[in-house]
C-alpha cells in the first residue's frame, strides 16, 4: 500500500499538484468558523439604512403634497383666479447632509493635509449621523385656473409663485381651466 501511494505521488504532474493544493485550501476555507453575529449586525444596519431612506422619501412626498396644497389654496383666494389646480415638479428629492469630522495636520514642508471621516451614530448599529436634511428644489409650476385666460390674473399668479419660490418666470405656466361650456 505504501509503495503504491509513493508511485502515485511520483507520477503526478504539475496540474494534478495544483488541483490537490487548491482542493486542500478549499477544504480549509469551508472548515473555518463563520462569525454570524457580524453579518447579522451588518444586515440590521442595512435594514435601518433602508428604513431611514424610506422615511426620508415619505417625508419628501408629504412635503411636496403640502406645498402643492398650500399653493392651490393661496392662489384660489386671489381675485379673479377662481378654482385652481397646481402641479409642481421638483429637480431632486432633497439631500441628506452627513456630518463629517475634518482633521488638519501640518507636515515638515509646512503644507497642510486634511483628512475627512464620517461621524456615525451608534443606535443598535452603525449609521451615519445626518446633520441636515435639505428640501427638494422646485423645477417648475403649472397652474390651471378658471381665471387663467385673463392677462392680469395670469400676471398676479406668476408674481405670487415667483415670490414664494426661487424659480424664473419661464418655469411657471398658467393656463385657463376647461369649463363645461368648453366641452360642448
Amino acid at each position: 500500500m505504501k509503495k503504491r501511494l509513493t508511485d502515485i505521488l511520483k507520477n503526478m504532474d504539475r496540474t494534478k499538484w495544483m488541483i490537490l493544493g487548491l482542493s486542500g485550501i478549499l477544504l480549509l476555507v469551508i472548515a473555518l468558523p463563520v462569525d454570524h453575529q457580524s453579518s447579522a449586525k451588518e444586515e440590521a444596519a442595512l435594514e435601518r439604512s433602508l428604513n431611514n431612506h424610506q422615511s426620508i422619501e415619505n417625508q419628501t412626498k408629504a412635503y411636496e403634497k403640502q406645498i402643492s396644497d398650500e399653493l392651490e389654496q393661496a392662489l384660489s383666494r386671489m381675485d379673479g383666479a377662481g378654482e385652481v389646480h397646481v402641479m409642481i415638479t421638483f429637480q431632486d428629492s432633497g439631500e441628506s447632509v452627513v456630518e463629517k469630522e475634518i482633521t488638519k495636520s501640518e507636515n515638515e514642508q509646512n503644507s497642510f493635509q486634511y483628512q475627512e471621516s464620517t461621524v456615525y451614530q451608534e443606535n443598535d448599529g452603525r449609521a451615519p449621523y445626518i446633520s441636515q436634511q435639505k428640501l427638494p428644489s422646485i423645477e417648475g409650476v403649472l397652474v390651471i385656473a378658471q381665471g387663467g385666460g385673463d392677462s392680469d390674473v395670469k400676471q398676479n399668479i406668476k408674481d405670487a409663485v415667483m415670490a414664494l419660490f426661487p424659480i424664473e418666470a419661464h418655469k411657471i405656466k398658467i393656463v385657463k381651466m376647461q369649463t363645461d361650456e368648453d366641452t360642448n
